[in-house]
């Protein structure tokens, strides 16, 4: 079983291409807790509730699930040493960027799907500098980890790194040589535009406002780079 936690914002449709490529009917999306759309407090026992009732029969036929989810939700089937865990992060600050950027340009009012706090988001006129320092956006890497040790996770991608590092997953995880396939490109401009506005931002206070992603994001980046290393000496 291979277990995916799509961060938001972090190329993780681009990855659910490949997975749903090789893993066919065998693949399972699981978009439907919408984490950021509940308090702390209700995905939390949302995720505990889940955990105590889960009954590993309920994956027959099933070897890679991948979406929205805290990973804590799914840790009772670790218990079979065949299950890894995979996620991919991008620099928090980017990943704010690029977050309140989609909800800008995706919003749907008639939608019974957005989020409350998408709403707020958008009829409010919340400017960047509210979006990124919103307690309910604090830490977002971090509130999807309640519960989950990151050292747990088998792979962490670096979405800046998205070729390489889904070459090396491709490689060593599925035993192929796959071809990167991006997703939501046209939301491009849309970052493009919002990145134009981070030079009025101050930037030291939003990460110091998300310092606990920031410390997560850079250790795996070091992870990363470390595995790089090793590499390059085995080749040579």
């Amino acid at each position: 079983m291979l277990i995916s936690v799509h961060m938001p914002k972090t190329a993780g449709l681009s990855f659910r291409a490949t997975l749903e490529s090789y893993y066919g009917d065998a693949f399972s999306p699981d978009y439907g807790d919408y984490p950021l759309a509940h308090s702390p407090d209700e995905r939390r026992a949302a995720v505990h509730n889940y955990a105590e009732a889960i009954e590993t029969t309920e994956f027959a036929g099933v070897a890679c699930i991948h979406g929205h989810f805290l990973p804590a939700k799914y840790l009772p089937l670790a218990a079979d040493p065949g299950c890894q865990f995979v996620t991919w992060l991008r620099e928090p600050v980017a990943r704010l960027v690029s977050h309140y950027a989609y909800w800008q340009a995706s919003y749907d009012q008639a939608s019974e799907s957005t989020s409350l706090l998408h709403r707020r988001v958008v009829e409010e006129g919340w400017t960047l500098e509210q979006f990124c320092l919103a307690p309910q956006l604090r830490n977002v890497y971090t509130e999807f980890l309640w519960g989950f040790p990151h050292e747990r996770f088998n792979f962490v991608g670096i979405t800046e790194h998205f070729e390489e590092d889904l070459r090396y997953f491709s490689t060593h995880f599925l035993g192929l040589n796959a071809t990167p396939r991006h997703l939501n490109e046209r939301l491009a401009s849309a970052d493009d535009s919002v990145s134009a506005q981070l030079a009025g931002l101050d930037l030291v206070k939003i990460r110091q406002f998300h310092a606990e992603d920031v410390a997560l994001y850079e250790q795996e980046l070091a992870r990363r780079r470390a595995r790089e290393t090793q590499i390059s000496r085995a080749r040579y």
